[in-house]
């Protein structure tokens, strides 16, 4: 387990970073919204403040979550813990299984994030971004981050869900997180094709539209399939004309690194996203 801890650890960062070199790469070859077009020095500011965000949550759930999660696992599998641990399964079945559970866990708490009065004032932050891009994935307010990381514990202990299990579908949410982010230009018919199965940029620009209604929609990070089962599912043709952000934040409330810590402070102007 010490080596399948240490290697899995080592591997999510080298995911998460080249995936985020190739979107970069992408994203300045062919944007979908021009919000940087010959302002190279405002785009390297925005995005220097959203990683920095993304790394300070990062070293949190390193020092502070990580081990208690391998913990938590090892605790399960040997007290038969946890529904998946009550049946009898393949590795691949049981694997199966646990992705899709938890991906509906992770469906339900975003949109907990946007109905409760509380946590949306975390959230906001990372709704609060006008210009999205694929460092907008990072940028999520560090409170957040630990109510996801504690509640974490007992949704895995009673999915009976393995910490390797855990790191792979974080790495490969991680890479949907930052491809459904990214400001790039994709084909319609492969947008089209691909939102059968994981969200797509077409998908989650509407979700982070100013029109509350917008934001209402498209929940889910990983498998598109939570939302067309929940009758969440939208889909707008004329993308290019949605506004990014939220209406109660202006852009000089989180256009520094402490503005957006200090944004759960700052007046709820606006009721809990209804839907």
């Amino acid at each position: 387990m010490e080596l399948n801890f240490q290697s899995l650890i080592k591997l999510r960062p080298i995911v998460a970073l080249s995936a985020m070199a190739v979107l970069l790469l992408w994203e300045t070859a062919q944007p979908f919204y021009g919000f940087f077009r010959h302002r190279c020095s405002a785009r390297l500011k925005h995005g220097v403040r959203n990683v920095v965000l993304g790394l300070i949550n990062s070293v949190l759930i390193a020092v502070g979550f990580s081990t208690l999660w391998v913990l938590t696992a090892a605790f399960s599998a040997d007290r038969h813990l946890g529904v998946l641990h009550w049946i009898v399964l393949s590795e691949s079945l049981h694997f199966a299984l646990a992705v899709l559970i938890f991906d509906f866990w992770m469906y339900f708490w975003h949109r907990m994030n946007h109905r409760l009065g509380f946590l949306w004032r975390f959230h906001r932050v990372h709704h609060s971004d006008t210009c999205m891009d694929v460092t907008s994935a990072t940028r999520f307010h560090t409170g957040e981050i630990l109510l996801s990381s504690i509640l974490r514990v007992p949704v895995t202990l009673a999915i009976g869900m393995t910490f390797t299990e855990l790191v792979v579908y974080e790495m490969m949410m991680i890479l949907v997180v930052q491809f459904h982010h990214a400001n790039i230009a994709l084909p319609d018919f492969i947008d089209r094709v691909l939102r059968w199965v994981i969200v797509t940029p077409g998908m989650h620009k509407l979700h982070h539209s100013r029109d509350v209604r917008e934001q209402s929609c498209n929940f889910t990070a990983f498998l598109s399939i939570w939302d067309r089962l929940l009758g969440t599912y939208l889909i707008r043709r004329d993308l290019e004309n949605v506004t990014l952000g939220v209406d109660e934040l202006s852009d000089a409330d989180t256009v520094t690194l402490r503005g957006m810590m200090a944004t759960p402070l700052k007046a709820q102007l606006s009721a809990p996203k209804k839907e």
